[in-house]
Formats: structure tokens, C-alpha cells, sequence
């Protein structure tokens, strides 16, 4: 027999793992700024332990399209291999670096349609 509170539990259980696979926790550690595109979310997540920056598109639906991740500080930009992305794919790019204390932005440059940024994340 199967009782309610267990179908609650089960389904709740599967909206947190959805939650987490969609952006890192504001955890110890971590800082994760998102925006909402038209087609999908992009995030840009600063860990400290091990230090490394990510960028993530989850590509909600639409078209594929070819881009590339990247951020930027005031140190400049850079960007990671272009993908080819396409609707219900996760695409990131994750670089191990030790990065000063600054604000960084998520960027996501779509060939034909231009670039799109995180807001800023910051230590």
C-alpha cells in the first residue's frame, strides 16, 4: 500500500534534484547569479573550494544554436570552445583558476544573434 505522505515525499524529492541540476546552491563558498532568456537560463557560479569559474546554459527549448560560454571581469573576457546547443541540452564551461575578488559576469555569445550576460557575481 502506498500512502500519501510517501507520493509527497517522492515528489518533493524530485522538485529539489530538478532545482539543484537547474544552479548551484548559494552554498559555502559559492556565489551563482542567473538571468532568464528567452530560451533558456545562463549562470555564472564562482567557487572557492576548488576555485573555478562556471558558466551554464540550460536551453529550455527554440532552435539549436552554435555559441560560446564565457565571463568577464575587469581583467578582461574570455571564452571557452564553441558548442552546438540544443533544446533540453545543459551546455557549461568551467575554468580552475585563483581568481582575485572582483565581479564577474556570465557571457553567452550566439553566433547570428549576439551576446548575453549574467548579472554580476561577486566573492
Amino acid at each position: 500500500m502506498i500512502r500519501l505522505r510517501n507520493i509527497l515525499t517522492v515528489t518533493a524529492g524530485v522538485a529539489v534534484s530538478s532545482a539543484l541540476m537547474m544552479a548551484p546552491a548559494h552554498a559555502d563558498g559559492n556565489r551563482v547569479e542567473c538571468t532568464k532568456l528567452s530560451n533558456g537560463t545562463l549562470c555564472i557560479s564562482l567557487n572557492t573550494s576548488p576555485s573555478r569559474i562556471e558558466v551554464f546554459y540550460n536551453k529550455d527549448g527554440g532552435g539549436t544554436i552554435t555559441a560560446h560560454l564565457g565571463f568577464r571581469s575587469s581583467a578582461g573576457t574570455t571564452y571557452g570552445a564553441k558548442k552546438t546547443i540544443s533544446a533540453h541540452e545543459r551546455a557549461n564551461s568551467t575554468w580552475n583558476i585563483s581568481y582575485p575578488c572582483r565581479p564577474y559576469v556570465g557571457l553567452l555569445k550566439v553566433d547570428g544573434q549576439g551576446t548575453f550576460e549574467t548579472p554580476k557575481a561577486d566573492c
